[in-house]
């Protein structure tokens, strides 16, 4: 089973800051997941808000700021918005990489950004996962590069995101924790990698670890 870091190890460090990314390879993890947005100046920018307010002590939209104004806030600890490439380049191929789009316009960007990492930094295919609840994102990254695999995320319906996933070859599904059971999972099992998200405390823990799902999300990495 995947030990994730969420949004780095958002449980130790300010939330996908490259300190928090750093945290999690520290503390020994076999995957970190992400958040990406799109900036006015065409950047992708780990983020997961669509505005800056409630991380920064900035104010406005991600996608309406360039990444030179994005780059004067700071979050809690004094650190700066990252770029998905500086976040790529910090992990080096170490670990898993999930990629969620989070914002409008993301998908051609980082099917972009995740080629040239592989052609030219020596990054594999199979340490990158691109995930989204935004299904015209993933069918556009998939219809760019099906090399890419893909995670469909869910937190209402399953089995629409099964039948989706199927129609964009995702490798994985991505669903919300409290939906899970023994029997849901070996179902999706058939024809999925199962991640659940976002578990942090000690009993579900050890609950969904006893479910055999391949990984486990959580801003506590170090509990999993």
């Amino acid at each position: 089973m995947l030990k994730i870091g969420h949004r780095g190890a958002k449980g130790h460090a300010a939330e996908n800051t490259l300190a928090s990314i750093e945290k999690a390879l520290k503390l020994g993890v076999d995957g970190i997941e992400i958040d990406v947005h799109r900036c006015a100046s065409g950047e992708l920018v780990v983020f997961h808000d669509f505005t800056v307010d409630r991380m920064t002590n900035g104010s406005g939209e991600v996608s309406k700021l360039t990444y030179k104004e994005l780059k004067k806030f700071k979050t809690r600890g004094n650190f700066e918005i990252p770029t998905l490439s500086q976040a790529l380049t910090l992990i080096n191929n170490k670990c898993l990489l999930n990629i969620e789009l989070k914002g409008l316009d993301t998908a051609k960007e980082a099917a972009r950004i995740v080629a040239f990492f592989v052609d030219k930094k020596g990054w594999d295919y199979q340490n990158i996962v691109i995930s989204s609840f935004h299904e015209d994102l993933l069918e556009t990254v998939f219809k760019i590069n099906d090399k890419i695999p893909l995670g469909v995320l869910t937190d209402i319906n399953v089995n629409r995101a099964v039948t989706f996933a199927k129609t964009i070859n995702a490798k994985s599904i991505h669903i919300d924790y409290t939906m899970l059971t023994a029997e849901i999972v070996e179902d999706l099992k058939q024809n999925f990698k199962v991640y659940a998200y976002t578990v942090n405390n000690l009993n579900p823990i050890a609950r969904i670890k006893s479910y055999g799902v391949d990984g486990i999300i959580s801003d506590y990495p170090d509990r999993l």
